[in-house]
């Protein structure tokens, strides 16, 4: 009995008949507007929801739909939609039903007062695929309109649902409508509204979204989690808006800091890339790909890969004899890259160098790069090596490093003693000064104070490192006696001074001083040879920031291995700007990493060597210049301006960033007018190469915009500028203001004026240049004009070539039995093509001389030739002379076969301008060699006529003189050549006068 109660109170527990937590209550709203109905149930199992207004099931669609599970939004409302609502929920157990009012209000009356008129130039400034932004200007009625709102209604085309948006606050002329379908058409208007009430509405407006790809939506539920050291697996699930079946996958991802996006094709939901580096963030992106191609790419989730232990040593281990029974230890940690992980502490271990099997172990923490070693035995020498630690533990440690600590400690309850000696070198802005350590070397030495001025040495006070041995005094003046002080100290306090004068040179002195010794009775031991410098020294690049420096030193053995107390100093500098400071820095052994640098910067490396008392000079400079990196900081002094007399274009000038990091590769201008809009809503206008300045045009009359400007070079994009406004200029008189309204609308956007439902919106590229439409009706006027004329004209040319060629061939045949005749014992060896047509299509008007090449020949021969009429009257000769004028010919015309020359039909077509070459020597007398020679006649609608032949005086040559002396008995009458000229004439007037038609 007991339990069947239980059940009963169970199954009574698990439902329960839908409950109302939150009720729809009445609503009252004016046409145009959205409105939801809220509805908030409870219940087990949970209930199902629909709604009922006036008693009919509503349906949902693109203006009735049901949001967050049971609320009921209703989208611009129209008349119609006024009713009774009711909200029914029911399940298993039972139902329940609550309703609500929707009361349609009239607008109220305007009250006693002007009101606004219609907002002018509402045109689309940006158009997306489901998004439109409208901008307008104020009301002729009210030009300011600071106290103005304004509403805009907008529709599908063919549906009388109107919707509305408002502006955000007074004065405010720009709206931006979400959630608008692709490749659809909508209809905009916009109506201001006073104190006194609303205003004429604006001219309807027609936009179309853009068109949107069928393509697959963003992958959901990306995750990205690290595996190992090396690899990170990524996983997925499919697109919910697939929009076709999808073929596969891209995943791409790139190392945080880079801007090498990589990527690998993926069949599946999941994918896990391997090779990464240890202890590095990674980003991944995710894009499906179906028929249509790639689809919205998901949001970049971020990993780090797993720590590992170091895979490098610590850097620039240095060790320093502090006193008999201590040294300190000193070290950076290992390059970056190769941390793989926190460092979280540092092993050190040291030995006897005498018992290297007994290895001591001290741990430090990961913060502290330093450690003074304790209890040591005196006079011994010992070797010491440091390990970096992380969570998963030790890397690799350093390779041994030795020193020796002191027979006995060091004094520091005194001050130290003098120095030993004081070398000066004065040159002309400057003083070498070079020292050597006191001679009782048991009180501790902390460092050097230099004295200097001009007549005392306590006007400048510098203090060096007590290894130092020397130091340049800069920025003195020529000519000057200045005095010099040198003292050591430690941290009881400064020793005793020594003291020497110098005099600078004077500027004209370029000779050298020799260095002297002062104060000889503290200098009984003689200047120590100095150290050869280092040599090879090499500069590796390693980043953006460091540079690995190396050298050999040939004082040490072939191993090249350190076992005194000797240290090298390594200095660095730019050369820009000119004035820079070296930068020095110690080291124990043979290299050192120089960090801090700048990026994209050269930088010059030199080293020296000091050992006790002695020091080297200089090594040779090597050179090395840091990689590049993205630009830190954006461009500066942008600037837009409007260019002169296009209002609808701008200049934005800029100058590059002051911290480009490398050579700067191009810029990207990002504008909108929307200053708070997210960036990738921005337009984007690209400028490659280092140009500093661009124009962007088509923008719209009167609009606030604003620009950014992002750098870019080798690596990648730098930091954006920030935000510039520019308002473009308004309209310059009234008589400009259609043609600015007609082209500021955006993408695909145009005003509907009142011209007819048979109207239609001129399309952009029909404009001209300067904004002055072009009919196609004269367009296509002039077309048949110039190609009717052109086609008359090439027949009747044809024609007459035709007729000529005719008269030229029987008058040729006359001639040629004439020349036989007279010349009967010649052996003509050519045949009838060889001989060419005379063309006599001469323009006087365009005639143009053109010289064509000497005679070889330095003596030409003077003979007694009579000028012939045409080519058909001069005697053939052999061969040679018929290849030397058809080389001549061929020298003008090009490669060009013998046939084509044969008709004059086939000479057509080759130049657009007679040319008549001459010899280019002086005026002979008419006892000429006849030479080749070729004209071209003028052509008609962009057609010409090849040179021919035309006989011109010119020299014999030598060999043909014999032949031409024969050629001699052929004569002409005067008569006939003025016949013949007279004829030429007439015929050109004949062609002028078609020319002219």
């Amino acid at each position: 009995m007991e339990m069947k109660q239980l059940k009963l109170k169970q199954s009574l527990q698990y439902k329960a008949q839908p409950e109302f937590l939150k009720q729809p209550t009445n609503i009252y709203a004016h046409e145009s507007m959205d409105i939801v109905f809220e509805c908030e149930v409870t219940g087990k199992p949970t209930p199902t929801v629909k709604w009922v207004k006036n008693g009919d099931m509503v349906i949902p669609s693109d203006y009735f739909k049901i949001v967050k599970e049971h609320n009921l939004q209703v989208l611009g409302l129209v008349k119609s939609d006024e009713g009774f609502y009711q909200c029914i929920a029911e399940n298993d157990v039972g139902n329940a039903q609550a309703g609500a009012q929707l009361i349609i209000l009239e607008h109220a009356p305007a009250t006693s007062g002007p009101l606004p008129s219609a907002p002018r130039d509402v045109v689309a400034s940006l158009v997306s695929t489901r998004f439109i932004k409208l901008t307008w200007r104020t009301p002729a009625s009210d030009p300011h309109g600071d106290n103005l709102t304004y509403s805009v209604f907008y529709t599908k085309e063919g549906i009388t649902r109107e919707r509305i948006e408002n502006t955000s606050h007074p004065g405010e002329m720009q709206v931006t409508i979400q959630n608008l379908m692709p490749a659809t058409v909508y209809i905009f208007r916009v109506m201001a509204h006073n104190k006194h009430g609303s205003g004429e509405s604006s001219a309807p407006l027609r936009v179309e979204t853009q068109p949107e790809v069928q393509l697959p939506g963003p992958a959901p539920n990306i995750r990205a989690y690290a595996t190992s050291p090396t690899s990170i697996t990524v996983t997925w699930e499919t697109p919910l808006s697939g929009n076709g079946e999808i073929q596969n996958y891209k995943l791409y991802y790139m190392e945080k800091g880079t801007d090498k996006e990589q990527d690998v094709d993926v069949s599946s939901h999941s994918h896990t890339i391997n090779g990464l580096k240890k202890y590095t963030e990674y980003s991944f992106r995710v894009v499906a790909y179906n028929k249509h191609g790639p689809g919205v790419s998901t949001q970049d989730v971020a990993v780090q890969t797993l720590s590992d232990v170091p895979s490098a040593a610590p850097q620039n281990l240095s060790l320093e004899v502090r006193n008999s029974k201590s040294i300190m230890i000193h070290w950076q940690p290992p390059p970056l890259a190769t941390q793989n992980g926190q460092i979280t502490g540092y092993k050190i271990r040291y030995r006897k160098a005498s018992r290297k099997s007994d290895v001591t172990e001290t741990l430090v923490p990961g913060t502290q790069l330093s450690q003074l070693i304790e209890g040591l035995d005196r006079g011994t020498e010992y070797n010491f090596r440091v390990a970096a630690l992380t969570v998963n533990g030790t890397g690799p440690a350093t390779d041994w490093l030795s020193a020796e600590t002191f027979e006995s400690d060091l004094d520091e309850t005194r001050v130290p003693e003098v120095p030993s000696s004081l070398h000066v070198r004065p040159l002309v802005t400057s003083i070498v000064v070079s020292w050597t350590p006191p001679e009782n070397q048991n009180i501790v030495v902390r460092g050097y104070a230099i004295g200097y001025g001009i007549g005392s040495p306590h006007a400048q006070t510098i203090k060096v490192d007590y290894k130092q041995r020397y130091y340049t005094i800069e920025n003195l003046d020529p000519s000057s006696h200045y005095v010099i002080t040198l003292k050591a100290f430690n941290n009881v306090g400064e020793g005793i001074p020594l003291y020497e004068s110098a005099v600078t040179r004077p500027h004209t002195d370029t000779s050298e001083v020799d260095l002297f010794v002062i104060n000889a009775p503290y200098t009984p031991v003689p200047d120590p040879t100095p150290m050869m410098p280092p040599v090879g020294v090499q500069a590796s690049i390693l980043s953006h920031d460091t540079i690995r420096i190396t050298w050999a030193d040939n004082s040490l053995p072939k191993h090249q291995k350190i076992t005194d107390s000797r240290y090298y100093t390594v200095r660095w500098k730019t050369n820009i700007p000119a004035n820079t400071k070296y930068k020095n820095a110690n080291a124990t052994t043979l290299s050192y990493l120089v960090t801090g640098l700048k990026a994209n910067t050269l930088y010059e490396f030199s080293v020296m060597v000091t050992k006790g008392r002695r020091s080297s000079t200089w090594s040779m400079t090597a050179h090395g210049t840091t990689f590049e990196l993205v630009p830190t900081s954006p461009p500066k002094d942008v600037t837009v301006v409007s260019k002169e007399g296009k209002p609808r274009t701008i200049i934005v000038n800029w100058q590059p960033p002051s911290e480009a990091n490398g050579k700067i590769t191009g810029y990207i201008i990002y504008y909108s007018t929307d200053v708070n809009a997210e960036i990738h809503d921005w337009v984007i206008e690209p400028v490659v190469g280092n140009r500093l300045t661009h124009q962007i045009q088509e923008l719209t009359l009167d609009t606030p915009y604003y620009f950014k400007i992002q750098a870019r070079n080798s690596k990648g994009m730098g930091p954006m500028s920030d935000a510039v406004q520019f308002r473009t200029p308004k309209a310059d008189s009234s008589d400009k203001m259609p043609n600015d309204q007609a082209s500021g609308s955006a993408g695909k956007g145009s005003r509907l004026p009142d011209l007819g439902s048979d109207y239609k919106t001129p399309m952009s590229g029909s404009n001209s240049p300067h904004g002055s439409p072009t009919s196609p009706l004269d367009s296509n006027m002039l077309l048949v004009v110039i190609i009717s004329v052109g086609v008359i004209t090439i027949v009747v040319v044809v024609i007459i070539a035709i007729f000529c060629t005719r008269r030229t061939t029987s008058h040729q045949k006359k001639k040629r039995a004439a020349c036989k005749s007279v010349n009967g014992s010649h052996k003509y060896k050519g045949n009838a093509k060889d001989v060419k047509p005379p063309d006599l299509w001469i323009h006087h008007e365009r005639l143009e001389l053109k010289p064509i090449d000497k005679s070889p020949d330095p003596n030409p021969i003077m003979t007694d030739t009579p000028i012939p009429r045409n080519s058909q009257d001069i005697t053939p000769v052999d061969n040679s002379m018929d290849s030397n004028i058809h080389q001549r010919r061929n020298s003008y015309r090009g490669h060009e076969s013998e046939d084509s020359m044969s008709t004059l039909a086939g000479r057509r077509g080759m130049r657009p301008k007679m040319m008549m070459p001459f010899d280019s020597q002086p005026p002979q007398p008419l006892n000429h060699h006849i030479h080749s020679m070729k004209t071209a006649s003028i052509g008609t609608l962009g057609r010409s006529r090849p040179p021919m032949p035309v006989v011109v005086p010119s020299a014999p040559e030598v060999q043909e003189t014999t032949r031409m002396l024969e050629d001699s008995e052929s004569s002409y009458e005067p008569d006939e050549l003025t016949k013949e000229m007279a004829h030429l004439e007439g015929l050109m007037k004949d062609l002028n006068a078609i020319t002219t038609a």
